[in-house]
């Protein structure tokens, strides 16, 4: 059994190591630049009439897929290589608990993060009459998504003591996740594999998923992909810190 007290205080300590170096505050910086030229500039959001944030969630999963590696790649990384990692482990703690704890730090910092996106919602209502609920699924959906591609990440990190090589390894595995489910990836298989491979293929991607939620409708099978996949990819990180430590 886990004890939450010793996860809140990993988390605190992770949430501290983000606030406290540079790295998290050129992570925040990089994302709302991002999002503000994708919502405005690359977006069109003024040539297209429409007041939205439409051009802002489109580009989520490809801004994810280089931001939140950058997050991760430091979780185990850098504990194996600076040699603290052996230290943590000689804490009164579990492995499941350091694993839950650094994933669920990560995860808060980029929920903050996203939060401070906050002003391009009020300025499209300024300017026009979004949809608000289809604004609130993708922010929903992005968060889930967030959450995917830690883990994914995470386990990558978990693997080498070197970031740059943790980060290469974390963006070609949440690649794979996303392009299962494009059309042209799908288009591949159809001509030779059986209609479920397909389909199975398309519902384990994380774009397909992401989509899904985003225009409006939440699932409860979307939802417990992401869910599933989170607390899949913590296992693995688990064992791999165990395998790793022997």
């Amino acid at each position: 059994m886990f004890e939450f007290r010793n996860i809140i205080l990993i988390a605190k300590r992770e949430l501290t190591s983000y606030v406290s170096t540079p790295l998290g505050y050129i992570f925040a910086s990089i994302f709302l630049a991002m999002a503000a030229s994708l919502n405005f500039y690359f977006g069109k959001f003024f040539d297209r009439g429409i007041a939205d944030l439409e051009p802002f969630f489109q580009y989520h999963p490809w801004l994810y897929l280089l931001l939140m590696p950058a997050i991760a790649m430091r979780l185990w990384a850098e504990e194996r290589k600076i040699g603290t990692l052996e230290l943590l482990m000689t804490l009164p703690i579990t492995v499941g608990e350091a694993v839950v704890g650094k994933f669920v730090a990560a995860w808060i910092f980029s929920g903050g993060v996203l939060a401070l996106s906050f002003p391009l919602w009020i300025s499209v209502n300024y300017l026009g009459n979004p949809d608000n609920g289809i604004i609130i699924c993708n922010y929903f959906a992005s968060w889930l998504m967030a959450g995917g591609f830690l883990t994914l990440s995470s386990c990558a990190s978990a693997l080498t003591n070197n970031q740059v090589i943790s980060f290469i390894i974390a963006v070609t595995i949440c690649f794979l996740f996303m392009m299962t489910g494009v059309e042209i990836i799908q288009a591949g298989f159809k001509d030779w594999a059986p209609i479920w491979v397909t389909k199975t293929l398309a519902n384990l991607s994380i774009m397909t998923n992401f989509n899904a939620i985003s225009q409006g409708v939440i699932d409860a099978r979307n939802i417990f992909y992401f869910l599933s996949l989170i607390v899949i990819g913590l296992a693995i990180n688990s064992k791999i810190i165990d395998i790793k430590k022997v």
